[in-house]
């Protein structure tokens, strides 16, 4: 049976579960299990994307640490375009005297370093004493309305800066009480072997994704901190949504107000020190707007797997909302009963803890397309 994007998107609408995305083309689940994930990593080297429009990290077109509907687009595209987005991230550089966290780590006073320096001295914190990541945008999408959803397809992923930061602090992480004394740690990539490292016998393979990613909130929530994540998406902190992967958000106001940062060159699931590794990237993207497709709360897909997300601040709760959401997902749109659901999601689903240090807490479920061997399931990449 083949399964059409347009009678996914249909049916999950109404039930907040992982959407399907565009598909040029169809291939059996069992194929797209078989190959691997796009290597995210090739983006250290390989030719950009001719993007229709480059949003670039300047000053102007920065916001610190929030989002909401009042916060003025820097740009506007329309439904289908190509938009590379420029992002910087921060980690480790003071506003007082961003030059010396390059001279203090041996870093490269260079032009992505400068661009740094400029917006940690031009960018103002938001006035009511909201905080959260330094963030690119938003970006108007013409003819997003509220009720429709936007798909948002990663077509690429670039890493502008060779390095990235990880770091500990006391009070924060996953075990808050146990640190003592905080402590940066600077991972250095090597682009050839596509790894990080901040110490010798340590490599970490490099996976970049965006942190965050989000539209604007409903006008009656006003402005809100970047660090939860919410049904507008945000700091999801899902390390899956790598490069060929696809987001689906809610609109909530005309445009969309789509705005990205916190970008990462590699993270566990959990995100346990707090952060992961810190970096710039030049996220590509492609907006899609589906009209009149309601979505309650964020949903993914890769080309191997639904997600299916689950949001709380208590984690207990956030695993049953990723459980209840894939278990509705298998029922309602593959054609199963409730018990036979369970029963799959049991012995099949991974729910994974996506973060646990972002205030609302969030699990993420794994869907393998593979097991459903009677289905075909279309995907753009």
């Amino acid at each position: 049976m083949k399964t059409s994007r347009r009678n996914f998107l249909r049916k999950t609408t109404r039930n907040s579960l992982a959407a399907l995305s565009a598909g040029a083309f169809a291939t059996t689940a069992t194929d797209l299990l078989a190959s691997p994930l796009p290597v995210t990593t090739e983006t250290a080297n390989a030719p950009k994307i001719k993007p229709d429009h480059l949003v670039k990290s300047v000053p102007e077109h920065m916001v610190w640490g929030f989002f909401g509907v009042d916060v003025p687009p820097i740009y506007r595209v329309k439904d289908g375009d190509v938009v590379e987005i420029q992002t910087v991230n921060p980690s480790g550089v003071s506003r007082t005297n961003p030059e010396e966290f390059y001279t203090k780590n041996n870093l490269s006073l260079d032009a992505h370093a400068q661009g740094v320096i400029a917006i940690m001295k031009n960018v103002k914190p938001e006035p009511s004493g909201i905080r959260g990541h330094m963030l690119t945008g938003p970006v108007f999408i013409e003819g997003a309305e509220p009720g429709d959803t936007l798909e948002i397809r990663i077509l690429d992923l670039q890493l502008p800066a060779d390095f990235g930061v990880n770091s500990v602090w006391p009070g924060g992480g996953g075990i808050p009480e146990a640190v003592t004394t905080r402590e940066t740690f600077v991972y250095r990539y090597d682009a050839k072997r596509k790894v990080a490292t901040f110490k010798s016998g340590v490599e970490m393979p490099l996976k970049p994704f965006m942190g965050v990613m989000a539209l604007s909130p409903t006008p009656e929530t006003g402005r809100v901190s970047s660090i939860p994540p919410g049904f507008f998406g945000g700091n999801l902190d899902i390390k899956h949504l790598t490069k060929g992967s696809t987001l689906f958000l809610p609109v909530s106001v005309p445009g969309g107000l789509f705005t990205t940062g916190d970008g990462h060159g590699a993270q566990g699931n959990g995100e346990v020190s707090g952060v992961a590794i810190e970096t710039a990237i030049d996220l590509t993207v492609k907006f899609i707007v589906h009209k009149g497709k309601t979505l309650k709360q964020p949903r993914a897909e890769t080309p191997t797997h639904f997600i299916a997300v689950g949001l709380d601040k208590d984690l207990r709760l956030a695993m049953k909302d990723a459980l209840s959401q894939a278990v509705a997902f298998i029922k309602d749109e593959l054609g199963f009963t409730f018990n036979e659901a369970l029963s799959i999601a049991s012995t099949a689903v991974d729910f994974e803890v996506s973060q646990v240090v972002d205030q609302t807490l969030g699990v993420h479920a794994m869907i393998p397309k593979a097991i459903f061997t009677n289905k075909k399931f279309t995907y753009w990449s």
